[in-house]
């Protein structure tokens, strides 16, 4: 069945070609007709499989209708568990109404909440956001839910691995009883199908699972590596390979920041994304590597989940995880709309159990791949000569690297110097490096405090 004999208002379906969108994808096959409908909905699918454009679509149609047309009010809420999703979710639906002009907001923590005042105060018509700062409107007042006709749970597994199950319980509670109901879910745990009898009325299903989440357009590799060789080993892996577009994934924030460092030393084009990164950072982060200005990120699990980037031709794997569901969902990033994609895991020796498990998951076989690594074959260090090299890389303290913090040459040179002062690839600091430190630790008190 295609868009034009599912009963698509003309406006819209003249917006999903301008997407390029030719034909439904499964789950936009199966949803749209019940949802058009206005049944509630199961929906297991997986980010990057349409299933935003499918309640997008339905609810532009629902808040468009002439019999339901209240201006100004909040008709339609979207619930994600990232601020990324949202962000994301926000530009699709915009996409989608941009022959309608529907007034589309995200809300989410770590932005300036009086940027969000206004335009809630103004009146919108759909709100995408994250569970902790809807709550913090709803209580503040800014945010009523009483017009709400449709309410969507996105991501709604991850949303409960990340403790939003109480948040999303009173946000529902604060929204009318005849409302429609969405829930969009890669796995189902116990826990989303008792909140579904609980919050959904006779929900229809919409079951994709085996398309979204088998790995059949993923070659899948590991590499067996000691913790000693295991960064050497990624530095010749991505020297050979050459990713078009890569996902690095580490255990930890720091971690991120280091790996991006290093990578850029060695003459990659890499930056980093984790949680503790400002939002205008992280916003900055997505938006060039979505835009391809850099082909390389490292990132934590906050980008396992609501991240959309077509092109991504390689996952790594950094920190292996023990959670087969959640190599699931990192490598769902690439292989993604009928494309090729690789996924490559370095795995300790005492891991090799995880192998057999990973492929009873995803039915699909393991490769082993052989990484030599030699003084030959390691990338070499990047000196940077001029402020214009290297851009893209950010230190912690936000500063591009080959800037000082002067002005002039005399600014352009301590920049040099810290580029060539970082760390080696053992994470050890240079002696330079472990000089300064120690000077600042003996004039602690000036920096940050005096000491008791």
């Amino acid at each position: 069945m295609g868009f034009t004999k599912m009963g698509i208002s003309p406006n819209i379906l003249k917006a999903l070609v301008g997407m390029g969108f030719s034909k439904p994808t499964p789950i936009q096959e199966k949803a749209i007709p019940l949802l058009l409908q206005g049944e509630d909905l199961i929906g297991q699918a997986q980010t990057g499989t349409g299933k935003t454009a499918a309640f997008g679509i339905c609810i532009l149609e629902r808040v468009f209708s002439i019999e339901h047309q209240k201006p100004g009010k909040v008709r339609a809420l979207v619930l994600t568990p990232t601020r990324e999703l949202a962000v994301q979710v926000t530009g699709e639906i915009q996409k989608i109404a941009r022959h309608h002009h529907a007034k589309v907001l995200a809300v989410y923590g770590g932005q300036n909440i009086e940027r969000q005042l206004k335009p809630l105060a103004s009146g919108v018509d759909i709100v995408v956001g994250t569970p902790g700062r809807l709550l913090d409107h709803i209580e503040r007042g800014t945010l009523k839910l009483e017009n709400v006709e449709t309410v969507v749970l996105d991501e709604a597994d991850r949303m409960l691995d990340m403790g939003f199950i109480e948040d999303i319980e009173k946000i529902l509670r604060k929204t009318p009883k005849e409302r429609q109901t969405l829930l969009f879910s890669a796995t189902m745990p116990k826990e989303i199908l008792e909140l579904s009898k609980k919050y959904m009325n006779a929900p229809q299903k919409a079951l994709v699972s085996q398309d979204s989440l088998s790995a059949k357009n993923i070659r899948q590799f590991y590499i067996e590596v000691s913790k000693f060789d295991r960064l050497n080993a990624l530095l010749v892996l991505l020297k050979e390979q050459q990713p078009d577009l890569a996902l690095i994934f580490v255990r930890t924030k720091r971690g991120a920041d280091r790996i991006n460092e290093i990578l850029s030393d060695r003459g990659f084009n890499s930056l980093a994304l984790h949680g503790d990164m400002s939002q205008n950072k992280r916003d900055r982060a997505m938006r060039a590597f979505r835009e391809k200005k850099t082909n390389m990120l490292v990132a934590t699990d906050l980008a396992s989940r609501g991240l959309d980037v077509t092109g991504i031709s390689h996952v790594i794997n950094f920190d292996m995880t023990d959670d087969p569901y959640t190599y699931l969902h990192r490598i769902g990033r690439t292989g993604r709309m009928g494309k090729r994609g690789m996924a490559i895991s370095f795995v300790f020796f005492d891991q090799a159990n995880l192998i057999g498990i990973i492929e009873k998951v995803t039915d699909s076989k393991m490769e082993q791949m052989k990484i030599t690594v030699t003084k030959e074959k390691l990338p070499k260090r990047v000196r940077f000569s001029s402020p214009q090299q290297g851009r893209g890389h950010m230190h912690r303290g936000g500063q591009q690297r080959g800037y000082g913090r002067g002005k002039g040459s005399q600014g352009q040179a301590r920049g040099q110097r810290h580029s060539r002062d970082s760390r080696d690839t053992r994470g050890r600091y240079s002696d330079r490096r472990k000089r300064q430190h120690r000077s600042y630790r003996s004039r602690g008190h000036q920096y940050f405090g005096r000491r008791n």
